[in-house]
């Protein structure tokens, strides 16, 4: 199966992508597609549909338009010093947008809650 190469990149803070990730995996189905972690696991990358950096407004992150450049799926990660935390398949999706949004709001509510609860 052909993967299509031309998708957005949506970096988080690694403790926000982290929960993120943990709340798309408990939801239904495949709701989480192909996740990027750099070595320092400073950050996460969300591969998502192209286009969706033009609206993406989520305050700590940052979406990257790639139109392909530079961004190989299988099997090799697509940036020198990263490693996939969820490797793509054959069957995998990019995050769906709005999916997306809602669990990095969840995750950011979560956080703030156990940082209060200290």
């Amino acid at each position: 199966m052909e993967i299509n190469h031309n998708c957005d990149l949506v970096t988080v803070p690694a403790r926000q992508g982290l929960e993120a990730v943990d709340i798309l995996r408990r939801g239904a189905g495949d709701a989480v597609g192909p996740v990027l972690h750099d070595d320092g696991c400073d950050t996460l990358g969300f591969v998502v549909p192209p286009g969706t950096a033009a609206g993406w407004d989520v305050p700590g992150s940052i979406c990257t338009r790639t139109d392909g450049r530079g961004l190989s799926l299988p099997p090799e990660p697509p940036a020198e010093g990263s490693d996939w935390l969820l490797p793509p398949g054959e069957a995998d999706l990019a995050t769906d947008p709005a999916v997306l949004r809602a669990a990095l709001g969840e995750a950011a509510r979560l956080i703030e809650a156990a940082d209060n609860c200290q």
